[in-house]
């Protein structure tokens, strides 16, 4: 059994009639996974999910989903749960019922449940899930879910620059691409997978700011090393770069 074919034989499972549609967003649905890619996929209910259904789909991600601190793992699944009513019609900020990533792996193990909040992500997954098109399980997302204002989209990837640029010196790779991803975004109203969007800003950026950004996109392909001892002044120099595009969206 494929890893997406356990995903969705977990969520059958685990929610029962409540499933409305589960869907492919991310690399699996624009682009096509990669070795450093998750497999994510938003999940659509009929109501919000019980502790009952929550305990059963951590248990079972624990177990499809892999560590990516662990070596051969499988692929990391991020796994998003919203209930209809709350996304449709559109509602801002919108909620969250239920997430795993394997950011949370060892407070899961501990025993914790993720609970329902409000979470101003979402509009970014609804869009790129009503883009992508990519049903796993159910019909297409359109029947589901009702598009996210581009003034919403355009709020909620401007705020994240700040906790991006936190992260740029512990995950940089991630940090450049998703800055990359974020101006393309912007720019064109479409979300296109990482390497697409590098590739975009790459042609736009200025010469000195270009090597940082293909090196992202090299090792987010396979075809480079992760290692950024050597290049984190140029790829500080890139990511101001990128943020000066990305801000003259904000007025």
């Amino acid at each position: 059994m494929t890893q997406e074919a356990a995903v969705a034989a977990l969520l059958r499972a685990a929610l029962g009639p409540r499933l409305l549609g589960a869907y492919r967003h991310g690399s699996a649905a624009l682009g096509g996974l990669r070795p450093h890619s998750d497999l994510d996929v938003l999940v659509v209910t009929d109501g919000h999910l019980d502790n009952s259904q929550r305990r059963a789909l951590v248990d079972g991600l624990l177990t499809v989903s892999g560590d990516p601190r662990v070596s051969g793992a499988p692929r990391p699944v991020e796994l998003s749960t919203v209930a209809q009513a709350d996304v449709r019609p559109w509602q801002f900020p919108p909620t969250l019922d239920f997430q795993y990533g394997e950011w949370l792996r060892d407070d899961y193990e501990r025993g914790m449940l993720p609970t329902t909040a409000p979470d101003r992500g979402l509009a970014v997954l609804v869009t790129m899930t009503l883009q992508a098109d990519s049903p796993l399980l159910g019909p297409p997302p359109a029947e589901l879910l009702d598009p996210v204002p581009p003034e919403h989209l355009r709020g909620v990837l401007l705020d994240g620059v700040t906790d991006l640029l936190a992260e740029l010196d512990s995950d940089t790779r991630n940090v450049l691409l998703r800055l990359a991803r974020v101006w393309m975004t912007l720019e064109t109203g479409e979300i296109r997978a990482k390497p697409e969007a590098a590739s975009w800003a790459v042609d736009r950026l200025p010469a000195e700011h270009r090597p940082a950004l293909a090196h992202a996109r090299a090792v987010y392909l396979g075809d480079a090393e992760d290692v950024w001892a050597d290049r984190l002044p140029q790829a500080h120099d890139t990511a101001s770069a990128l943020v000066s595009e990305i801000l003259q969206y904000s007025a």
